[in-house]
């Protein structure tokens, strides 16, 4: 059964760092693209960032450009979020995703969850002084 675990959450004060781990099992990292989403009470799953099969084009929300990567390792079938310089908006629960398909490209409108069939169970960041 494919399974996506979260870890590195947690409460930190604006301005700092948090770096988000997904270990995936029972399923192959490297031959998806593969995403982290947020979401906040009330509101929808919207796409963050996401890293295609390549590695060589992502896909960026603008408010975190320039703050927040992301990065795979195959080898350990894991991709990470480097989230700095965090805001109080970035206060929200982040999952990994991959989508229903191989062939999902890093571009809109695919970044829409409708597209993403795998998930997480979330980890809670909270930005907050």
């Amino acid at each position: 059964q494919v399974r996506f675990v979260e870890s590195g959450g947690g409460l930190v004060q604006p301005g700092g760092s948090l770096r988000l781990s997904c270990e995936a099992s029972e399923f192959t990292v490297g031959n998806y693209a593969m995403g982290w989403f947020r979401q906040v009470p009330g509101k929808a799953r919207e796409g963050v960032l996401c890293i295609d099969r390549s590695d060589g084009v992502t896909y960026y929300m603008d408010s975190v450009k320039g703050r927040f990567t992301i990065s795979r390792d195959n080898a350990m079938n894991r991709v990470y979020l480097q989230m700095n310089s965090l805001k109080p908006e970035d206060t929200a629960v982040y999952y990994c995703g991959a989508p229903k398909f191989k062939r999902l490209v890093c571009s809109p409108p695919y970044i829409d969850s409708y597209y993403w069939g795998y998930w997480g169970q979330g980890t809670q960041v909270t930005v907050s002084s």
